[in-house]
């Protein structure tokens, strides 16, 4: 609304943009994202590849709970209010394929299936792709439920939780930098293991900063009751009689071993470089999050009713389909200009219609006045041209 009163000035009801919202709802959600997944096919030669997954939560400026916002496990750390669970599909370079919202408490490795099912059924996919998701998402019943419907996964790998011949198997392996292992399991699984020289000298800086604050928080060897957790670093604590606490040097001894070392699952036949690879490719998940919710402003949400959080959701996911498609046009133009500042630019950019009262024709034109609207000039001529 101030956007269109700003640059156009247009005044627009806001119960005329909430009944919009209501049919959006209704009736294009589903469009919305087949346009956005046969997009995506053409820019990978009709087929989709990898499929990341991730969730995040979005949380409401209230405590009140209903069938869809609920408490939960909050990603933005606001543990008072009510939010909703977002998983989203996104392809390879980020591009985003679906997205569906789960009520707020729900625990995020039980989306993932429910979704890549439905989004297989609703867009007719072949077995032309492969599953890619973080560890946190990952259970032993979740990727027995992956094989039993047949996909390829990449997932990434809880090495600590491995059976106890794994784990001793794992804390054979030579630490040379940069090596990979491979461990096959009777399915027909690996387990990929690698070393890091960088990895190690972050986790031990990791774990020196983390204890560094636990001797400074218990150092009189007393603990409270709201700090009575194992989360983080204080896994390393030894808790007695309730009240007394000593840091464990066992337990961090036993937590060094493990520096250097990361896994990954996979029941592809892709070299263990591939693997590694096209798992570190979820950054681009994390981005579309990080990029939602503060340039798009998916969050925090003030509606209340299901339909218009949906369609709210809805709106921002072609907002970021909108953003991607932008970029890929700068890097194509060799702008050289991020999107941010293409956008700012383009503000400011003048178009003016003029008509001629002798004959009653129209004609516009653009104005490119300085220099960075004549660095963004060829986006619109290439929309031009497309239109």
């Amino acid at each position: 609304m101030d956007y269109l009163k700003s640059y156009y000035d247009e005044d627009v009801d806001l119960n005329h943009i909430y009944r919009y919202m209501d049919r959006l709802y209704n009736t294009q959600m589903e469009l919305a994202q087949q346009i956005s997944v046969e997009h995506t096919r053409k820019l990978f030669g009709g087929k989709i590849g990898l499929m990341f997954y991730d969730v995040t939560t979005l949380y409401f400026e209230t405590a009140q709970t209903d069938v869809l916002r609920e408490p939960g496990f909050s990603k933005d750390g606001k543990t008072a209010e009510s939010q909703v669970v977002l998983g989203l599909l996104v392809s390879e370079g980020g591009y985003p394929l679906s997205y569906s919202l789960f009520n707020g408490s729900q625990y995020e490795g039980f989306t993932m299936l429910p979704m890549i099912d439905d989004f297989k059924r609703r867009f007719t996919l072949g077995d032309d792709f492969i599953v890619v998701a973080d560890s946190g998402l990952m259970s032993r019943n979740n990727i027995s439920l992956l094989q039993e419907a047949g996909y390829k996964y990449i997932l990434g790998a809880r090495i600590k939780s491995e059976s106890a011949g794994v784990r001793q198997w794992i804390l054979s392996l030579e630490k040379a930098d940069k090596a990979c292992y491979s461990y096959r399991r009777e399915n027909g699984e690996r387990l990929i293991v690698c070393y890091s020289d960088k990895r190690a000298k972050k986790d031990a800086y990791n774990r020196d900063h983390g204890i560094a604050r636990l001797r400074k928080a218990y150092k009189s060897g007393r603990i409270t009751k709201n700090q009575v957790n194992k989360r983080g670093y204080n896994k390393f604590l030894e808790i007695s009689r309730d009240i007394e606490v000593a840091i464990s040097e066992e337990k961090i001894a036993e937590d060094c071993k493990w520096d250097g070392f990361k896994g990954y699952i996979t029941n592809t036949d892709l070299d263990a470089e591939r693997v590694i690879a096209e798992y570190h490719g979820l950054w681009v998940v994390e981005r579309a999050f990080r990029i939602s919710k503060g340039t798009l402003e998916m969050r925090p949400m003030f509606h209340f009713t299901e339909r218009r959080i949906e369609a709210h959701v809805c709106i921002c996911f072609i907002a970021y389909k909108v953003y991607k498609e932008l970029e890929r046009l700068i890097a194509i133009n060799k702008i050289g200009i991020s999107v941010a500042k293409v956008l700012d630019a383009a503000k400011t950019i003048t178009t003016i219609r003029v008509r001629l009262p002798e004959n009653n024709t129209t004609f516009t034109k653009t104005l490119f006045l300085t220099e960075k609207h004549l660095a963004v000039k060829p986006l619109f001529e290439l929309s031009n041209s497309e239109s």
